[in-house]
């Protein structure tokens, strides 16, 4: 009998889900960490809550995404593997990944990925990966195309910031145009996330009708998602992350097609590095954008 069973999650399954992710991350950054990154520290019991108040909108919204793979010891079912899958509209994507160290090379991820792809239905896909050999290359023997990303660390050269004007305080009543702005970049809106996000985030708009952006900062300033319908538009709306930004800062999920983000970042000092790829199945790679990592 296989010990291990993939089945589709419920809400029992968030808090060993939320342990196996942790664990699983913190172990890829570890391996994977450059001399000159700053020491890989464990997810803290903030950021933890937030991943299960996360995949617990996701499971709620969409569950025939979200799949476990449980591990059955004396009754006690410990999660070892996830896939959190999400479908909006015409796109599906992949909100986050994972197997246990201890649990590879036993064909789980595999099961897991093909109960996530089934979801999608055919629909064009998109998710940020890590650089895993594994992973990686199932994701390409799964059709999808890997753009190496980039990524910018440092505290800003306050000197560097520029005037920036023609944004304002997003709202609510900005979803329905940030919605057609979504489907123009990535083939379908945001919807339900956009809810979700301001309630967590803060939302900074430019509501120009030829040149409309926008981008969502969390608590340290630093963008979580951006979208613009123009370079210029994007770059505002970066610089206004970077402007209210604390100590060392981030820029995350930088593409070759996005190269005005990397412009910003050198020009207020910051340091360039790569960092894994954005995967991508029938559909471009978003631009101007920077995508979340969770809700892509």
């Amino acid at each position: 009998m296989d010990p291990v069973q993939v089945r589709p999650m419920c809400e029992g399954d968030l808090a060993s889900a939320e342990r196996a992710s942790a664990v699983t991350f913190f172990e890829a950054e570890r391996s994977t960490r450059r001399v000159s990154d700053p020491e890989i520290e464990p997810r803290s019991a903030v950021a933890s809550k937030q991943w299960i108040d996360r995949m617990r909108f996701f499971l709620n919204l969409d569950p025939g995404g979200c799949w476990v793979a449980v591990r059955d010891d004396a009754g006690v079912g410990e999660v070892v593997g996830f896939a959190i899958s999400q479908n909006r509209g015409r796109l599906w994507f992949l909100a986050t990944y994972g197997v246990l160290p201890s649990h590879r090379r036993l064909g789980i991820g595999k099961r897991l990925m093909d109960a996530a792809l089934a979801h999608a239905g055919g629909r064009p896909g998109i998710f940020s990966s890590s650089v895993h050999p594994g992973a990686t290359r199932r994701y390409r023997l799964a059709g999808f195309s890997l753009h190496p990303q980039m990524r910018m660390i440092g505290t800003v050269d306050r000197s560097t910031l520029p005037m920036v004007d023609g944004l304002q305080e997003g709202r609510a009543d900005d979803f329905e145009w940030m919605d057609r702005l979504d489907q123009d970049l990535r083939v379908a809106g945001h919807g339900p996330d956009h809810g979700y996000m301001l309630g967590t985030l803060r939302l900074v708009v430019s509501r120009d009708r030829a040149r409309p952006g926008y981008v969502y900062l969390d608590d340290h300033g630093r963008a979580s998602l951006l979208a613009a319908a123009h370079p210029e538009t994007a770059q505002k709306l970066l610089w206004e992350a970077l402007a209210v930004s604390q100590g060392r800062t981030l820029v995350n999920c930088i593409t070759t097609p996005n190269e005005w983000a990397i412009d910003v970042g050198l020009a207020a000092r910051l340091d360039i590095g790569q960092e894994g790829y954005i995967a991508v199945r029938g559909m471009p790679v978003p631009a101007p954008y920077l995508a979340s990592g969770h809700l892509l």
